[in-house]
C-alpha cells in the first residue's frame, strides 16, 4: 500500500489541503475544530510527512556544503575524505548534507546564493577560502551561519573560519630544509587563486628572504591544480642545467607527480635530492625514501567546522571566529628521521 499523501489526510478529514498543511507547520490561523479532524486523520491514516515535503515549507534539516568548481578538484582526495568526516558528524545531529559542485566559480555562487535565498539549508560549509572575498560578503547577506575550511580576511557577520596556519608551517618546513644546508630550494605551488595557495607559497618566499637566500623564479613552478599538470609542469625543473637541491611542494598531488619524475630521471632521495611538503591522504605516507611532510588534519578540519556550525545553528554562544588546527610535522625516512623540527 502507499503512504498516505496530504490530499488523502484532506479527505479523511474533511478539510482543504491548504488547511492539513497550516497543521503540519503549526501554523496558529487554524481553529481548534480543523486542528483535532485533522491531527485525527494523521494518526488514522498513519501518515509520516517527508523530509522533503517539510523542507519545502520550513526548511530542511540540512547544512549546505560548498565545493570548489570541479576543474580544481579532480583527484584531489582531500575533499572527498573531509566530505565524509562532515557528513558523519552531521549525521549524528539527524541532519542531512546536500553537497554543492559546479564547473566554474560564477556558477558556484549562483547556485550557493540561491539555496541560501530560499532558506532550504540551516547553514554553509565551504571546503575552500577564496582569494577574493565577494563571494563571503554575498552570503552573509543571507544571515545564515557559514564556516569556512580556510582563511578569512574580511569582517563578516555570520562567516567563521577554521583553518591551519599555512604561512608558518610553510615557513617552518623550509627553515629546516635550510638548518639542514640547503640553499638551492624549489617550490612547486598552485595558482593564488585562494587563501592557501597564497599563505603556502608566502612563507617559503618569505623564509628565504630572512636567510638572506635569493628567490629565484625559475625555482618556482605553478603547477596548476590536477596531478597531471602537476607532473608536467614540475619537469621544468629538470630541463635546468643545474638541479636545485631541495623541493617543496604545496600539496600531495604534487608530491605525488614529483616521485614519478624523480624515477624518470633516475634521482633518488634524499642523497640526490631532499623532498618536503605538505599531504592530505595516507597515500605519502608510503613514499620511499625520505620525504619531509606536513600532515595537513583533514579530519580535525572537518570535525572541528562542524561541530562549530551546529553550535552556532543552536544558539549557542561561539567566541572565536577564527579556529587555528594545529599540524603534525613528520619525517619518513631514515637519513633524516632523528632530526628535530623546528616548532
Amino acid at each position: 500500500m502507499m503512504n498516505p499523501t496530504i490530499y488523502d489526510i484532506a479527505k479523511a478529514a474533511n478539510v482543504s489541503k491548504s488547511t492539513v498543511s497550516r497543521v503540519l507547520n503549526n501554523n496558529p490561523n487554524i481553529s481548534a475544530k480543523s486542528k483535532d479532524k485533522v491531527q485525527k486523520a494523521i494518526k488514522e491514516l498513519n501518515y509520516q510527512p517527508s523530509k522533503i515535503a517539510r523542507g519545502l515549507s520550513s526548511g530542511f534539516d540540512a547544512i549546505l556544503v560548498v565545493s570548489r568548481s570541479t576543474t580544481t578538484t579532480k583527484n584531489n582526495p582531500f575533499f572527498s575524505e573531509i566530505l565524509h568526516v562532515i557528513s558523519k558528524f552531521s549525521d549524528q545531529e539527524d541532519y542531512d548534507v546536500i553537497l554543492q559542485t559546479s564547473q566554474n566559480d560564477v556558477e558556484e555562487i549562483k547556485r550557493c546564493i540561491a539555496k541560501t535565498a530560499s532558506k532550504i539549508v540551516k547553514g554553509i560549509i565551504m571546503l575552500s577560502s577564496p582569494s577574493d572575498e565577494d563571494y563571503f560578503k554575498e552570503i552573509d547577506k543571507f544571515n545564515i551561519p557559514t564556516i569556512v575550511i580556510g582563511k578569512v580576511v574580511g569582517e563578516y557577520q555570520n562567516i567563521y573560519s577554521v583553518d591551519t596556519n599555512n604561512f608558518l608551517d610553510s615557513y617552518n618546513l623550509v627553515q629546516y630544509m635550510i638548518d639542514l644546508g640547503h640553499k638551492d630550494i624549489a617550490c612547486l605551488y598552485s595558482p593564488q587563486e585562494y587563501h592557501v595557495s597564497i599563505d603556502r607559497l608566502e612563507g617559503y618566499k618569505q623564509c628565504l628572504k630572512d636567510n638572506n637566500i635569493p628567490v629565484q623564479d625559475e625555482l618556482m613552478i605553478n603547477c596548476g591544480f590536477t596531478m597531471n599538470e602537476a607532473y608536467e609542469n614540475s619537469q621544468k625543473l629538470f630541463d635546468n642545467q643545474r638541479l636545485p637541491t631541495a623541493i617543496f611542494a604545496t600539496d600531495d598531488l604534487k608530491l605525488l607527480s614529483l616521485y614519478k619524475n624523480l624515477d624518470e630521471h633516475g634521482i633518488s632521495t634524499p642523497s640526490d635530492i631532499l623532498i618536503g611538503g605538505y599531504s592530505n591522504t595516507e597515500i605519502t605516507s608510503f613514499l620511499f625514501p625520505s620525504i619531509i611532510q606536513i600532515e595537513n588534519p583533514t579530519n580535525d578540519l572537518g570535525e572541528v567546522a562542524t561541530k562549530h556550525l551546529f553550535k552556532i545553528i543552536k544558539n549557542k554562544d561561539v567566541n572565536d571566529r577564527t579556529v587555528i588546527i594545529p599540524t603534525t610535522r613528520t619525517v619518513q625516512g631514515s637519513k633524516y628521521r632523528t632530526q628535530p623540527f623546528p616548532k
